[in-house]
């Protein structure tokens, strides 16, 4: 893979492929409520986390944009901004994950 473009200090890499199966979406929703408000997670997996962002989605209503850089087949890249004051965003909640058994492994 080549390396992708980090066009400031307000964008930070996430690799979940590097991310044991189990321990995925933890990791992620950890990551995304360490951003600050505007600051992006460029998100890079394997496989299009759908059920992942469906969660994001309920959990954090508008306040999490969803951007898709690129959909290569083995490399899905996308961006997750931070923003609060967006419209519309759900309260925070705990559920389940998804993806057999908690990660988001396909």
């Amino acid at each position: 893979m080549s390396e992708l473009n980090i066009i400031n200090d307000s964008v930070f890499s996430f690799d979940a492929r590097g991310v044991a199966k189990r321990f995925r979406h933890a990791a992620i929703f950890g990551a995304l409520e360490a951003l600050d408000d505007g600051e992006t997670m460029r998100f890079v997996n394997d496989h299009d986390p759908l059920p992942l962002i469906g969660q994001l989605q309920q959990r954090y209503g508008n306040q999490v944009a969803v951007n898709y850089v690129s959909r290569d087949a083995g490399q899905i890249v996308i961006d997750f901004t931070v923003q609060l004051a967006a419209q519309g965003a759900a309260p925070a909640a705990t559920g389940g994950s998804c993806c057999s058994g908690g990660g988001c492994g396909g």
